[in-house]
């Protein structure tokens, strides 16, 4: 089954479904599309109607969004799911997945208003809004880590990819300051080839 991945390399929610293609060994099957959905001519429209990656390709049909990527590609493999199947791991890993996704999308449009939208008009109490967001939801992701332990899920996976994100796009926030025990287990999973593979770059 050949797939084709709208991507760019910056995005952690790519990101997040590049490292379950790694964790599913399907990496040869998925063909990378670079999209720079800010271009002028970017068709990224015809694909997904709201214009963001990842869009995944195949012959099940068009999915968007990275919780829907990687749930198909979930499907696709006979590992031990990244999805769990069974309530009493299923929505925890979820809960997790929703606040780390949380992260992203508060880092991102952090990183939009402050480098997309002209100077000038950068409204710094947005700005502010989004660190709080960040700040508050990395606390409440540290207070659950201890439940996460060396599993490898959604839930794991997407906790990395935020916290990478930060490191890529906010560096200043240092987050590791005052959040050790994150910062511990971040610091062993993100040595998983799956991550290290995936490294956001510009």
């Amino acid at each position: 089954m050949h797939l084709q991945l709208r991507y760019s390399p910056a995005s952690p929610f790519v990101r997040k479904v590049l490292v379950c293609a790694h964790e599913t060994d399907l990496t040869d099957r998925i063909e990378l599309i670079p999209t720079d959905v800010w271009a002028p001519d970017c068709d990224i429209g015809r694909d997904n109607p709201l214009g963001k990656v990842p869009a995944l390709i195949g012959p099940d049909g068009t999915f968007i969004g990275s919780l829907l990527c990687c749930e198909y590609l979930d499907s696709l493999h006979k590992r031990q799911p990244l999805i769990p199947s069974a309530p009493a791991e299923r929505w925890p890993a979820l809960r997790v997945h929703a606040l780390a996704d949380g992260v992203m999308e508060a880092a991102v449009a952090h990183v939009i208003e402050r480098f997309r939208r002209p100077r000038a008009l950068v409204y710094d109490g947005y700005l502010e809004r989004q660190i709080g967001k960040i700040d508050r939801t990395l606390d409440a992701i540290q207070t659950v880590m201890p439940l996460l332990g060396e599993r490898v899920d959604i839930a794991t996976i997407s906790v990395a990819c935020a916290l990478g994100y930060l490191d890529f796009r906010l560096p200043q926030l240092d987050w590791r300051r005052d959040r050790p025990a994150l910062a511990s287990w971040n610091a062993a999973f993100s040595a998983r080839p799956s991550l290290q593979a995936t490294t956001p770059h510009l």
